[in-house]
């Protein structure tokens, strides 16, 4: 049969499930929008490519659907590779169709003609690139099958200009998955994890994002092992964070004090979907125990930054129903536990509630309304203080509910992120917290999400400098040195991109500003609330990363920093 390779990929697409394509269509791949414009796939088109990696990123931490990346060669793939690589360090899968500039030419300096393949390859699983029309199908099915596999992450495809535009000769569209079973916990591995568990006095899970495919398996192995939960930012809700033996997301020094002292007094840790990574640890601020079980679907994360007693490569859900009936259940000791987190819980609590401001908005008070208005709403977030403020604030009960750019910490996440996890869950309230700083760098895709009727509520943290690195700068250095931002109007920015606006400036206004706000954006109108959100309370991560890394330093640099310090205060 006759088909064009824009309308190949369109099957392809379909096929496999796909809902949508991020992009801006270009000279080269018209014929693919074209293809677009008469499926079921709904191609979006986006403000700046950046934002299209996003959205696909938003789609898919939100939803079973891979989101998907459709841009032109060169400057199409060049803008989207933030994104990509936020995905890739995050593990979420999503594809990326970098279509590729005429083969079916021997003339050179083609537009857009880089190695663009060489850019992709570092921050994908892989880049696929058909050598003739017959294996388009295929490919693109493999791609999506491939970023969702193993370690999820992004997959290339590069697509000649050519095969889009010309009728191409193919037999039929077909593919063949190849059968790959995830990888599972021998016998010997499974009975050497429960007895290690078993004869731990106080043992403690830490789940990170690759825990999810366990769902409630999880409550079951705490239940049984009567073991106090620590998660990662990722992995926030993958664990519910109402269960009694929740403590916290993260360890050691970025944690409320009974945190620390319950995570003290465990001698083991059963380690699940983590890599321990840098932002993940805040700055490796902890050490697990030696006796330390550490399960993960990726090799290169195990035994890499902390030595694991016991090491198994297999996956999550599989692992922890192969592991519970093996485990004795504690029945003494697990009150102890339960009764020192919710007092623990209790004392942070309190403490966030004397800690109130009349003239700003107090984070513990805003975050409260925003779960007491919206109970089953997504979170996305921005890099910096608008992550930890709701990694610490928020109780989420599920996972794919908390959106955060972590490993990669891409600013400029939260808006586009928010447009593609409102365009697969159009049901469900989904809540921008971006930076005002971020807001100026990918905010006009908030013109995308009132095109598309993708209503987010886009929640602008309003302090006027990029807040994290600001705190950073006046402690170590007592100075800030271009991180405060020139004035700008967040209401004429909003009324740009046909955004509704509200201003919230202090505690009494919270409810009836954010009730009027979700009112709009549950009849499809996208809603931007400028929140003067008060920042002079330093969150748990923050301090922890700061102390983490102060002491790490020699001796000599810490009295060179104090001295510094101190003199420019006197000054």
């Amino acid at each position: 049969m006759k088909l064009r390779g824009s309308e190949i990929v369109v099957s392809a697409l379909e096929d496999a499930g796909a809902r949508f394509t991020f992009g801006i269509p270009g000279t080269h791949n018209i014929e693919l929008y074209d293809a677009l414009d008469e499926s079921s796939v709904l191609p979006v088109l986006v403000t700046d490519e950046q934002g299209a990696s996003f959205m696909a990123d938003g789609v898919s931490r939100s939803s079973d659907t891979v989101g998907v990346v459709n841009v032109v060669p060169g400057a199409g793939v060049t803008h989207c590779l933030s994104g990509v690589a936020e995905a890739f360090m995050d593990n979420v899968p999503i594809v990326v169709l970098a279509c590729g500039i005429r083969r079916d030419s021997t003339k050179a300096f083609q537009l857009h003609d880089i190695d663009q393949a060489a850019l992709l390859a570092p921050i994908t699983k892989a880049v696929l690139r058909p050598k003739t029309a017959a294996e388009i199908y295929p490919l693109v099915r493999q791609a999506l099958d491939l970023a969702r596999s193993g370690a999820p992450g992004p997959v290339a495809v590069e697509i000649p200009a050519d095969f889009y535009m010309l009728t191409q000769d193919v037999d039929e569209l077909a593919y063949a998955p190849t059968p790959a079973d995830p990888p599972r916990a021998s016998a010997a591995e499974l009975d050497a994890a429960a007895d290690l568990l078993n004869h731990a006095r106080r043992p403690i899970l830490y789940l990170g994002a690759g825990a999810r495919g366990a769902g409630g398996h999880l409550v079951e192995l705490a239940d049984r092992l009567g073991a106090p939960v620590a998660t990662t930012i990722q992995g926030k809700g993958v664990f519910p964070e109402t269960h009694p033996l929740w403590m916290w997301c993260g360890l050691g020094a970025s944690t409320p004090r009974f945190v620390r002292a319950i995570e003290s007094d465990c001698d083991a840790m059963l380690a699940i979907g983590c890599r321990f990574s840098e932002v993940g640890t805040a700055s490796y601020g902890f050490t697990p125990p030696a006796n330390l079980v550490h399960v993960d679907i990726d090799q290169h994360a195990l035994n890499r930054n902390f030595p694991a007693r016991i090491a198994v490569r297999a996956d999550a859900a599989a692992f922890v129903r192969g592991l519970v009936p093996l485990l004795a259940p504690r029945e003494t000791g697990t009150t102890p536990w339960k009764e020192q987190i919710a007092s623990g819980q209790r004392d942070v609590r309190e403490a966030w509630a004397k800690d109130t401001s009349d003239a700003r908005v107090t984070p513990a008070a805003f975050f409260a309304a925003l779960e007491r208005l919206a109970p089953e709403a997504i979170y996305t977030t921005d890099s910096g203080n608008g992550t930890f403020l709701a990694m610490e604030h928020l109780r989420l009960d599920g996972p794919g509910r908390f959106l955060a750019p972590v490993d990669y910490s891409c600013m400029g996440y939260a808006v586009p992120a928010a447009v593609g996890a409102k365009l697969a869950n159009p049901g469900r309230d989904v809540i921008a917290l971006a930076g005002d700083g971020a807001l100026l760098m990918t905010g006009l895709e908030t013109l995308t999400a009132a095109q598309y009727e993708a209503a987010p509520l886009v929640c602008v943290l309003r302090d006027g400098e990029l807040a994290q690195i600001a705190q950073f700068q006046r402690t170590a250095l007592d100075r800030d040195t271009c991180s405060v931002l020139p004035p700008y109007s967040v209401e004429h920015f909003a009324a740009t991109t046909g955004a509704a606006y509200l201003k919230l400036g202090a505690d009494a206004e919270i409810d009836r500003v954010l009730r009027a706000g979700f009112e709009r954006t549950r009849q499809g109108r996208v809603v931007m609330v400028e929140v003067a959100i008060d920042y002079s309370r330093k969150t748990y991560f923050t301090r922890g990363v700061m102390t983490t890394n102060f002491w790490r330093l020699p001796l000599a640099e810490r009295l060179r920093m104090l001295a510094r310090a101190v003199t420019r205060r006197l000054r």
